[in-house]
């Protein structure tokens, strides 16, 4: 009876009649990594001993081909690093100098003590590769056979020196097959003269590996001597390691009638050149989507120097990309047979610098093949035109509608044409009322219809006009008026009249109210020279006094007197100076410590006799308060020495109180006093320049004057109210400005 296998044996010959090298690759817990295991087939595919593998004197990374080298090397390290399952294919090259191709996967497996074993495979794949290679090279011929009809091919060998060529070939250049194939490696003596440094241009091109392949276009010499053109086109489909050419394949075509049919067309293109150069307009062609022809008038509206500096472009490069799409969409419309209408668009020149076209486009045949023809108006010139007239007519439009005097239109016959909003305002009527009619009918005073007849006669005959005169408002009032009338003539004749009336009535109105001021600016100088000599004189009769023989007076109460006369004048002149100063100083809003302005003004005012008799009592609730510090310092200076010099000598009590209120949109101050109090027919009169009303003081009169063109500057309003033996009142009530305000 046969004796059975154990299972280690049993597995050990199944593994050496594979045809494929089983390996165990082992990391050991310690660090150390190396091949523990090799089966017999690994001799045949490296072509190596299993003890050199297994004892390190042929490492297996010697036998991995040096381009591969650097993937082969990573995979491993990436594998043992997180002991992955590892998987490679790539050449490797035998001591005799065979290079396989192999492919090797393995998985790795945790063991006993800490090891991580990797066992795998490595199989020959060289047999596939080279039925792969041999795929591709007849694929490559395929496809270069199909490139075009009655082919001529060849499939060159570098290293055999052998070279392939079909019978088209030599039927195209009229040589015997053999003959041409072995002239082949020197067929570039044969290439016309002028025509050998392209060739050789290309080919050196390809070789550099600059093009896939390479295309020219030259002449053969035949056989017979003769002249053929041919196009040659060809690529390396193998290299060595070293990247030269191992192996070359390519096409010969029969070239002579294609380039008689471009002679034809190059002469029909001169004749159609010649014509389109003479257009004021760019004529472009599109062919295959870039630029093939373009007249001078085309390249400098473009920004180009010369035509051929566009020519080869994109055929899209110059369209704004506002109009990509409308172009598109124009293109796709004429190669399917459509007609496309005249657009105006946007172009872009070389410069980057935007113009404005006038584009029409149609199909046409250029060079045997089908193109787009484009012809170019540039309307930047006349669309700027077009929009300066524009802009022109708008200004006028705007001008005549939002100007501020009222301006009317007149037709030659002195209607009515067009009104603007400011006639409206200033007269009351509507263009609805008046347009077709005769403004004279409507504006013009009885006592003044000659004068606005004569007007409209003298405008017509071209004259411009300017006139102070009186129209009436739609209600009648009358309005004072500067009247300008401008004739607006084309070809030598009026065709229109157009008038500015300009309201003057508030301008009379203060003319009548300076002449007014004027006055008052005369009776102001009399009554402050008036009151500045008063002083002065007494001043100068003291000193007078004073200085007279025999005189024994004290000359202490003299000093006292002229002190007080100097003290009253320059209380007059710090008036008169603040109410120069309230005339000319601009309003300045600012925060103000209501608080704060009534202690300091108390303590200003400390000076004057009595002020330490009246009780004082300020009172401040609200909001915080905006307005000029300057002119509420004077309004509270003012009303409280009012208190101080008009107080009751014969009350034991005299007081102000002063009470404020400041809201949001407003602040209400109360002064109120239980002085002498002023008498019904003074309280119409105390806010007038230089009025007393009582002679207990010795002041300026201007006192209330300041206070109350104070108040009428920060827009306020000003009450008072008193009576005689019980006191007076003032009442303020003044905007408080926003903190925007003050910004």
């Amino acid at each position: 009876m046969k004796q059975s296998l154990s299972a280690v044996e049993h597995h050990t010959q199944i593994i050496d009649k594979l045809q494929a090298a089983v390996f165990e690759y082992t990391l050991f817990a310690d660090g150390k990594r190396d091949f523990t295991y090799f089966s017999p087939f690994c001799e045949q595919i490296f072509e190596t001993k299993i003890e050199k593998l297994m004892d390190g004197t042929s490492p297996l990374d010697t036998f991995i081909h040096e381009e591969d080298r650097p993937v082969f090397l990573a995979e491993v390290n990436t594998s043992l690093s997180k002991a992955e399952e590892f998987r490679w294919e790539g050449r490797i090259v035998t001591p005799s100098g065979n290079v396989k191709w192999v492919d090797a996967s393995s998985s790795p497996t945790k063991v006993a003590g800490g090891k991580i074993v990797w066992v795998g495979l490595f199989t020959d794949q060289t047999a596939k590769k080279e039925i792969e290679r041999a795929n591709k090279e007849n694929k490559q011929r395929l496809e270069l056979a199909l490139r075009g009809s009655e082919l001529g091919i060849w499939d060159y060998n570098y290293k055999t020196n052998v070279t392939i060529i079909n019978e088209k070939w030599a039927e195209i250049i009229g040589y015997p097959k053999a003959e041409l194939e072995e002239m082949f490696c020197h067929c570039e003596d044969f290439i016309h003269p002028e025509d050998r440094p392209n060739y050789s241009a290309s080919i050196d091109r390809h070789l550099k590996k600059e093009t896939d392949f390479y295309e020219v276009v030259y002449r053969f010499q035949l056989k017979n001597g003769n002249w053929r053109w041919v196009m040659e086109r060809g690529q390396i489909v193998e290299f060595d390691l070293n990247g030269n050419a191992l192996r070359t394949v390519g096409t010969l075509q029969d070239f002579e009638n294609r380039k008689t049919q471009e002679q034809l067309a190059l002469e029909t293109e001169g004749r159609y050149r010649e014509l389109v150069e003479t257009l004021p307009l760019g004529i472009v062609i599109y062919q295959d989507n870039k630029v093939v022809f373009a007249n001078e008038a085309a390249a400098s509206m473009l920004g180009a120097t010369t035509p051929s500096d566009i020519v080869g472009l994109p055929a899209l490069q110059f369209v704004h990309p506002d109009f990509i799409s409308v172009s598109l969409q124009r293109i796709n419309t004429l190669k399917e047979g459509g007609q496309v209408p005249t657009i105006h668009q946007k172009y872009i020149r070389l410069d980057g610098s935007e113009m404005v076209v006038e584009v029409s486009a149609h199909t046409l045949v250029f060079r045997s093949k089908p193109a787009i023809q484009i012809i170019i108006k540039d309307t930047t010139e006349e669309r700027k035109t077009q929009l300066e007239k524009r802009k022109t007519e708008t200004l006028f439009s705007q001008l005549f509608k939002s100007s501020p005097f009222g301006l009317v239109m007149l037709n030659e016959h002195g209607k009515v044409v067009q009104i603007n909003e400011g006639f409206t305002k200033t007269f009351g009527y509507t263009q609805t009322e008046l347009v077709g009619n005769s403004l004279n009918e409507f504006i013009v005073p009885e006592e003044l219809e000659t004068e606005g007849n004569d007007l409209n006669s003298i405008i017509s005959s071209e004259q411009i006009i300017r006139i102070e005169s009186t129209r009436h408002h739609k209600n009648r009032t009358p309005i004072s008026v500067i009247i300008y009338g401008v004739p607006v003539p084309l070809e030598d004749k009026t065709i229109s009249i157009f008038g500015v009336y300009v309201d003057i009535t508030d301008q009379k109105r203060i003319e009548e109210e300076l002449k007014v001021r004027n006055i008052e600016l005369d009776n102001f100088v009399y009554k402050v020279s008036h009151d500045l000599r008063a002083p002065l004189s007494s001043v100068l009769g003291l000193v007078n006094l004073a200085s007279l023989e025999g005189n024994d007076d004290s000359l202490a109460d003299y000093i006292k007197l002229i002190g007080e006369k100097v003290k009253q004048l320059d209380h007059f002149i710090s008036d008169v100076l603040s109410h120069s100063k309230n005339l000319k100083l601009e309003v300045k809003i600012e925060p103000i410590n209501l608080q704060k302005l009534a202690d300091q003004t108390f303590a200003d005012l400390s000076y004057l006799k009595g002020a330490n008799e009246i009780k004082r009592t300020v009172e401040i609730e609200g909001t915080s308060f905006h307005s000029d510090p300057w002119r509420i310092g004077e309004i509270f200076r003012n009303l409280i020495s009012n208190a101080i010099k008009y107080r009751d000598f014969g009350k034991s009590d005299p007081h102000i109180h002063i009470k404020i209120k400041s809201g949001s949109q407003r602040a209400t101050i109360i002064f109120e006093d239980n002085g002498i109090g002023i008498s019904k027919p003074s309280l119409n009169k105390i806010f007038e320049m230089f009025y007393r009303a009582s002679e207990q003081s010795d002041g300026s009169g201007l006192g209330l004057y300041i206070v109350k063109n104070a108040v009428d500057k920060l827009g306020g309003i000003l009450k008072v109210s008193s009576e005689i033996g019980r006191g007076t009142t003032f009442e303020l009530k003044l905007p408080n400005h926003t903190l925007a305000e003050t910004k």
